[in-house]
Formats: structure tokens, sequence, C-alpha cells
């Protein structure tokens, strides 16, 4: 360890940033080195050092799990599953949420400097995968004394995470929560990516990534998070909040501007992203994503991905998500199946789509709270 930070929630945790001397090997082969982690924390490490739960963010999340975030003001993006009487509860767990390597909360991405020119890395930071993202987690539970995870936690993203820990440590984790989540990227899947990242590098700001000294490319990154938005929602759940309801106005007039109430909703999403992202960790780490193949990395074979772990595991869907359905859930139960791994599933329905882990969802927190107090 190099260096450390930390800042009291007045609430409850600890916000901190650390310094890893590394190198972290990549599986790109580079030796990053060294490695900076920007993390929360909340409850207590117990003695044992065995009530540990590591939460995994999605693509555009942060370790602000539960407490408000310094940009935005906003709530924690997880309190409806992280905090006092929720079931990842501070009073009976050591709660860890790192912000993911690539991203721009703190951890090492294209936003921080490169120590070897003191710029920042920009396009010229190397290339991650959500298991160089493991790697880096396990840098810092070292660091934090944690030698074995009393469970890991993740949704979308995060549930890739999630997956990939148990693949990655099979020795570290006695149970895995797996949320609306994938083993691989489809075809699909790639292409709405494809679509964002053209949009960033279509906008003139983008400027091939140099653009830290002067205005990020906005205009693009907005209209890239308005598209993997949709993707996120139902058809079911847009047509019930907006349906083809249009602006008021005092005299419609046609054009271009927000006519529709959901043009002026994704509009909104899409700006208000652009003030807490970057751009250049947009591109990163939705290719991390596109990149990721869980059976691929073993042999081409999923169920060899599970074969040495003892985790449980419990996966979770959502009727109405189509970015990650159902069927991608089962073909991982199967896989776990086969590799004879304890394994509980459930379909949960919801109008929300993907968004549905996010939102207000009491069966959810019963299934969650219900399997983590099982292993304990």
């Amino acid at each position: 360890m190099l260096a450390t930070s930390d800042t009291i929630d007045p609430r409850f945790g600890l916000a901190r940033r650390v310094t890893l001397a590394g190198p972290l090997r990549l599986d790109g082969g580079v030796l990053l080195s060294p490695v900076d982690i920007a993390y929360e924390t909340y409850g207590t490490l117990n003695a044992e050092a065995s009530n540990a739960v590591l939460v995994c963010h999605a693509l555009t999340g942060d370790q602000h799990v539960a407490s408000a975030h310094p940009r935005t003001g906003k709530p924690g993006w997880w309190t409806r599953m992280v905090g006092p009487g929720r079931p990842i509860d501070p009073d009976r767990h050591f709660v860890v949420c790192a912000n993911v390597l690539g991203s721009c909360m703190g951890s090492s991405g294209p936003a921080t400097v490169n120590p070897a020119t003191g710029q920042p890395w920009g396009m010229s930071f190397p290339v991650i995968t959500i298991r160089d993202m493991v790697r880096a987690q396990a840098m810092l539970l070292d660091h934090l004394g944690i030698g074995v995870l009393a469970a890991v936690v993740g949704g979308s993203m995060g549930g890739m995470q999630a997956l990939s820990w148990p693949a990655t440590f099979p020795d570290r984790v006695r149970a895995t929560v797996v949320i609306a989540s994938t083993a691989r990227h489809t075809a699909q899947n790639i292409a709405f990516h494809e679509v964002g990242r053209q949009a960033v590098m279509a906008d003139p700001n983008w400027r091939g990534g140099d653009y830290y000294e002067g205005d990020p490319p906005s205009a693009g990154l907005a209209v890239a998070r308005m598209a993997a938005h949709i993707t996120y929602l139902s058809e079911a759940g847009l047509t019930e909040k907006f349906g083809r309801r249009l602006q008021a106005r005092e005299a419609k007039s046609f054009g271009f501007d927000a006519d529709f109430q959901v043009e002026s909703y994704l509009r909104h999403q899409g700006l208000a992203f652009t003030d807490r992202f970057d751009a250049n960790s947009y591109l990163y780490i939705t290719r991390a994503m596109d990149y990721f193949d869980l059976a691929e990395e073993h042999g081409g074979l999923l169920a060899g991905a599970f074969r040495a772990t003892k985790s449980r595991f419990c996966l979770v869907s959502f009727d109405t998500d189509w970015l990650y359905p159902t069927a991608e859930s089962r073909s991982i139960v199967q896989a776990l199946n086969a590799a004879g791994a304890p394994v509980s599933f459930v379909e949960l329905s919801s109008p929300y789509g993907h968004d549905a882990f996010l939102l207000e969802a009491p069966e959810l927190n019963r299934v969650v709270d219900g399997f983590l107090r099982a292993g304990a």
C-alpha cells in the first residue's frame, strides 16, 4: 500500500481511496502499477473476518451503494438492498463496494493520471476485462484483511463480476448472488453498446479521448446513455408511464423539439448522466462487458467455470428484462447443475424491465435476505 484516505459518512460507513503498489496483471498482458481503488465500507469486520459481503456495481454505478453521491447528492443506488434492516445489513455484515477498474469515481481508469506522463491516461489506458475488475477487488480485499467472502452480490454488470468471482477465486467465496445478468453478451447486446460508443467518438469534442483540458464530449455521451437507457426499460413500463402523451404546451407546433413526454424523459436521462460520468470510461467499461464470456475463459464450457468452487449460488431474473432475459439465467443454472454446485433460481414478475433490480422489489429483497441468512 502506498497511500489511503478516509472520509466518515455521518450516518454509517466509510468512503475510502487506496493506492496499492501492485502490479496488477491484466488479461491483456499489461502490468498496471500502482492501482487506485475507491471504495466504501459499511459495518464492522468481525474478529474472524468472516462476515464480509462484496457488492458489485453495474456499468454506470459506483462505490456509493448506500450513501449520498458526492456529485449529485442523490441517495446511494441500492439503498433498497443495503442498509440497516435490509437484506445486506451493516449490523450483520461488513459491506464492501469498490468502484470498478476503468471507472471514473476514484479507481484507476482513463480519467486518472498516468504516473509515467503526469497526464490523464485517456485512450492510452490499457484495455480491461471483467476478470481484471475482479482481480483488482481481490487486491483490495487482501489490503482489508479479508481472505474469504461470506457473499458476493451484484446485478447486471455487477452480476458478471459476481459470477467471475467464484470462477476466478474458487476458494474465496461462500455464497454468490447474481441478479438480472448473463455469462456473456449476445450480438444484440454488443450492437447496442457499439451504437453508444460510436455516438461518443463521433462527438467533435472527443478528440481521440484527449479532452480532459477542454470540453468533454457531452452530446455524444448523452446520446449513448439515451440508447442504453431504453434497453433497461420494458415496453409495458414505457407505455404505462408515457404512452404517446405529448408535452404540455399552449400551442402545439410540429418540429424536432421534445414533443412527446418519453423524448423529454430520455433527453433528461442523457444530460444528467454527463454530469457524473466520464466518456472514455464508458467506452472502456462497455468494451469489457462485451468481451466477457465466462465459458470461453474455461475451455468453452460454462460448467467448467464452477467445478472448483464451493460457493452456493442464487440467481434471479425478471420476466420483462429483454436485455438479459430469463433464458440467460437458466443457462447459468444449467451449467451450475452440471458442475454440481448448489443453486437456487427464481424469475420474478415486474413491469420495469432490466432496471427492476434497482427499484422497489419486495420479492427480490425476500429472496436475497433468505439466501444470505440460510448461509449464515
